[in-house]
């Protein structure tokens, strides 16, 4: 999956005259030198783990200028082991809670139907400008935040019978965050290519990789 929904990118930013180097661990991250001619890190790194060295480099590069972006637990469920990691992009996925008490073991327990909100600043914002509130069926991230970041457009758990949570609890979607001289940004759908696919999602997503970017 990793593979197929960065190529599905890929091309994207080829066409915008970008210049696609490919990795498969954060190991670049650590080579300063390297990092200082990187223009946007495109993240899909789910779980994980980064070593200090490799976490130092990231974040020195994102306040230089390099843009981070990435979507749903490529960028927002990596490297739990670092709350250096979590200070840089503000939000953290804690759970998708699925359809029921009890998983039937399928993978598909943790698809919901949800519906992505645009906030009054996604009207004017070069990512979300034009694009209106959306359904999805695909897992919900419950996100943990700070007031730190832009947030773009939400999305609210609801609060049903078995649920240990009393009232309803809305997380951020979409947001962006000013680090230094360098832009983050985030997209929580995008769990399958399907979603990935949607026209809205991959609206989205293209015109936040292209804004991270230096």
């Amino acid at each position: 999956m990793p593979v197929a929904a960065t190529d599905l990118f890929i091309p994207f930013l080829e066409t915008h005259g970008y210049e696609i180097r490919v990795a498969d661990s954060p190991e670049p991250y650590a080579d300063a030198d390297y990092m200082a001619t990187v223009d946007l890190v495109m993240q899909c790194y789910t779980m994980g783990a980064i070593d200090g060295e490799q976490l130092a480099g990231l974040r020195s590069a994102v306040e230089g200028g390099t843009g981070l972006a990435g979507w749903h637990g490529g960028i927002a469920d990596s490297y739990r082991n670092s709350s250096d990691y979590l200070h840089l992009i503000g939000g953290q996925f804690a759970c998708h809670p699925g359809k029921s008490p009890k998983s039937d073991g399928t993978p598909d327990h943790n698809f919901v139907p949800y519906e992505v909100n645009m906030l009054p600043a996604a009207k004017q914002h070069p990512i979300t400008e034009g694009i209106g509130d959306f359904e999805l069926v695909t897992e919900q991230y419950w996100v943990l935040s700070d007031d730190y970041i832009d947030v773009l457009a939400t999305t609210t758990q609801k609060m049903r019978e078995w649920d240990p949570w009393r009232r309803e609890v809305t997380s951020p979607a979409v947001w962006t965050r000013q680090w230094g001289a360098g832009r983050v940004f985030v997209a929580t759908p995008g769990h399958s290519m399907d979603i990935l696919q949607h026209p809205s999602v991959r609206k989205i997503i293209g015109r936040g990789l292209l804004w991270a970017s230096r």
